[in-house]
């Protein structure tokens, strides 16, 4: 037995495997009973057991960046006018109402029907951005901490692995009175924002770090007055430091909503003369560690100030069509180096794939141009590589998730594709990646593994009517 192999070690093999690039027939995944990846090799006889994956694609598993679980519930109850112009604002307003609602256990029963639908869409990881802290009216539960380790629960429960990010979120906006609405999200101090941060990171290591750890996300420049924002992002700094608090790459993320509106952009300009980017440069606030989410009403200049700060992007584009936000500008942000990765954010839709492909057919619909997003070698699957690694490895970068790639010491989370899908079928091997991306079907996917264990199969999770049953009563309860 060669040395790098335990007596558990199991063999994958599915027909192709997505490695370095490209799919490669013949090439088994080695997985180890931690489910960390061994290696990848042609002999699987050298394995325990060989789990033969036949007529399947292996690939990676995704990465959702940015994701708020409990607005699953009100999933095709929005798509009616509300007023003469209707917005993401006055989208907002009905959105409140449901948060407003929901108890502990609906938030449960919420989030796990949300990470189904991930799972069975290929996602692995999440970065869950949570804002309802308190108890309907505002109070503080006895434990700060419970709704956030509740949706970790549901993640777990599913199988996923789930990077909490915390969101910090202190007032209506500048010069603007306290909503009503909002009091179950808001913590008014920074330093007690800090400590229920940093008492669900010490619960969440003791209990297993390879499954969820936590992030730092104020919510807004709108919604975080500048001396807390300075006091949070400066703490996460110093959190990655502290080796009791390092996530998985040794780096706390920090995830924020920047320029997903005009009016957002102007309420900042109001307030600090300068827009968000220009104020989160300037105050020396961008890092690695940040992702801007949305990002979309940014200029060169300011695309520029992320790139210099090596910050990265995380486009939503099924909520941004959803909401009328805009088009995410990711031409520009290739073109300037920014990694751009992909969220589901208000779980209108759950399927990271189409959320790839939307990102090059929204500016495709804007600029009457094809293939906008295609590098200049202009390979056969160059432009599905990228967007295949928008919702992979640059998620994975965002929310210091391990993954993104299948590789020796890397986490065994990957998805299989059934090669005979009429979606799919008749693909070579140097164009499947650009069928998969810009054409795949749910009924595709077959078997999503998270650390070597196989949490759906055949396109189904062993919860999966257990699931749907609770949250179809939950349903019931709310909109009855």
């Amino acid at each position: 037995m060669p040395d790098f192999l335990t007596e558990d070690t199991v063999a994958y093999l599915p027909d192709l495997l997505y490695t370095n690039g490209r799919f490669e027939s013949g090439v088994a995944i080695l997985c180890d009973q931690e489910g960390r990846i061994n290696g990848l090799t042609r002999e699987p006889e050298v394995a325990r057991e060989i789990v033969r994956l036949k007529g399947r694609a292996a690939l990676p598993g995704l990465t959702n960046t940015h994701s708020h679980a409990f607005q699953r519930v009100i999933r095709g109850r929005t798509e009616r006018r509300t007023s003469e112009h209707d917005s993401f604002w006055t989208w907002r307003e009905m959105m409140y109402s449901a948060a407003e609602r929901l108890s502990p256990e609906d938030i449960y029963d919420a989030s796990r029907m949300a990470f189904l639908e991930m799972a069975l869409s290929g996602i692995t990881s999440v970065g869950e951005f949570h804002y309802i802290h308190r108890a309907p009216g505002g109070e503080t539960y006895d434990d700060p901490n419970l709704t956030a380790k509740i949706v970790v629960e549901a993640a777990r429960d599913v199988g996923l692995r789930i990077a909490l990010l915390s969101v910090a979120y202190a007032r209506s906006g500048f010069k603007t009175p306290m909503d009503e609405r909002q009091k179950r999200f808001i913590e008014a101090e920074a330093d007690r924002y800090l400590h229920n941060v940093e008492t669900l990171q010490a619960e969440l290591s003791r209990e297993d770090t390879k499954s969820a750890w936590v992030g730092i996300a104020p919510h807004s420049v709108r919604a975080v007055p500048l001396r807390y924002l300075r006091e949070i992002i400066n703490y996460s700094e110093t959190a990655t430091q502290n080796s009791k608090l390092k996530t998985q790459n040794s780096s706390m993320p920090v995830h924020m909503h920047v320029a997903e509106q005009p009016a957002e952009v102007r309420a900042c300009f109001e307030e600090y003369s300068r827009t968000p980017v220009q104020l989160l440069e300037s105050e020396g606030l961008l890092s690695s560690s940040f992702t801007a989410v949305h990002a979309i009403h940014v200029t060169p200049d300011e695309a520029r100030l992320l790139e210099r700060a090596r910050a990265t992007v995380c486009a939503c584009p099924a909520t941004e069509r959803n909401l009328g936000d805009g088009i995410a500008p990711a031409d520009l942000f290739f073109r300037e180096g920014v990694p751009v990765s992909l969220g589901t954010d208000s779980q209108a839709q759950i399927d990271l794939l189409e959320d790839a492909r939307e990102l090059e057919y929204h500016l495709r619909l804007q600029k009457l141009e094809r293939a906008v997003l295609a590098p200049v070698d202009n390979q056969p699957s160059s432009l599905a590589a990228r967007l295949f690694d928008c919702a992979t490895l640059n998620g994975a970068r965002s929310i210091a998730a391990p993954g993104g790639l299948l590789q020796p010491d890397g986490p065994a989370d990957f998805f299989t594709v059934d090669l005979n899908d009429p979606s799919i079928a008749g693909a070579s091997t140097d164009d499947l990646l650009s069928y998969i991306v810009f054409g795949l079907a749910r009924t595709a996917l077959k078997d999503v593994f998270v650390g070597g264990r196989r949490i759906v199969s055949s396109g189904q999770h062993a919860a999966q009517s257990e699931i749907i049953a609770r949250f179809a009563a939950l349903q019931k309860r709310l909109w009855s």
